[in-house]
């Protein structure tokens, strides 16, 4: 006997709720072109942390390069992408490290 697993529902935009529309443009991976210390480097993270780094440049009268660079500076061993991630969200439950 052969047994087929059940596919999964289709998804269509029209079932599309505006929540799970947010939450799918929030997640989405967007890649960043920066220099720090004088190098080229990309950098991939959700969009939602993007926006939270940005608040958080803004907020601190920097760049976003400039607080990239900051991060990177004090990263230690971690790659550059979980240290912006983990900077992002210490800053969402308020807990600055500076």
């Amino acid at each position: 006997m052969i047994r087929r697993r059940a596919r999964a529902p289709s998804t269509t935009a029209a079932t599309t709720s505006p929540a799970t529309a947010e939450h799918d443009k929030a997640s989405t991976v967007a890649k960043h072109s920066l220099v720090i210390a004088g190098h080229s480097t990309s950098v991939s993270l959700e969009r939602i942390f993007w926006e939270a780094l940005k608040a958080s440049a803004e907020k601190e009268g920097c760049s976003l390069a400039g607080l990239v660079a900051r991060i990177d500076a004090g990263r230690g061993r971690a790659n550059l992408s979980s240290a912006l991630r983990v900077y992002a969200m210490e800053r969402a439950l308020g807990r600055n490290r500076d």
